[in-house]
């Protein structure tokens, strides 16, 4: 996809993660890859004023790319987000992902607070392709620290949370990583709520290989088959 056109829809998915309610103000931050590198979205800037050009190019090591500033000669030059580590090194190492959601959604941040997983009580927590949603271990934001806990708590799957921090969303698309984030959103405050009358009972081993087959089985999430002809 041409990188006008990405920068478009970047914008549009990071208003449309605020309008959510997944996130608040100027936090959170939204990437998606470009060939050399990364879109992100810049710091303190409101997603309300963010324009296309706004959004800063760098390569895999945070270095801004050449070939982005010489295609957009009168851009203004903004700093990235503090957190363009996180999304470069997720991105590094998962070439299958396109796009990196980082938001401080308030119930997966609440259950962050206290350094905790969402657990298999509902069968949709393999929507992020796991059986559960792990939470990364404490770090300071922006630093390679935090990146590498990211990763590492993520694994092979799409979500993640930032222990004392906010949650991590991935996927092949903007729109696929902002459906993931708000997913995320949804089982924290189910589980918050279940929680009120004590643990839940989780779902089996067994269970959520059946759900597994099943999202597989029926391609949960994927696009809609083109009409024939």
């Amino acid at each position: 996809m041409a990188e006008a056109l990405l920068r478009q829809q970047l914008v549009a998915v990071a208003r449309r993660m605020n309008a959510s309610g997944i996130n608040q103000g100027t936090s959170g931050n939204l990437s998606v890859r470009i060939p050399g590198g990364l879109l992100i979205t810049p710091s303190s800037l409101p997603y309300d004023q963010m324009q296309p050009e706004d959004l800063v190019a760098l390569d895999l090591a945070g270095e801004p790319l050449a070939a982005a500033l010489a295609s957009a000669p009168g851009a203004p030059a903004r700093r990235p987000s503090s957190e363009w580590r996180l999304h470069a090194d997720i991105l590094a190492s998962r070439p299958e992902i396109e796009a990196v959601l980082h938001c401080h959604s308030i119930h997966a941040t609440a259950l962050a607070c206290h350094g905790r997983d969402i657990p298999p009580f509902h069968y949709m927590t393999a929507v992020a392709g796991g059986n559960r949603i792990h939470c990364a271990p404490y770090a300071t934001f922006g630093t390679a620290e935090l990146s590498q806990l990211a990763v590492a708590a993520l694994g092979d799957r799409l979500a993640c949370l930032l222990a004392q921090h906010g949650q991590v969303a991935l996927g092949r698309s903007l729109e696929q990583a902002l459906r993931i984030a708000i997913e995320v959103e949804t089982l924290a405050q189910m589980y918050l709520q279940a929680l009120q009358l004590g643990e839940p009972p989780l779902l089996s081993e067994e269970q959520m290989a059946a759900v597994h087959h099943q999202f597989r089985t029926l391609l949960y999430g994927a696009p809609p088959a083109p009409p024939a002809g």
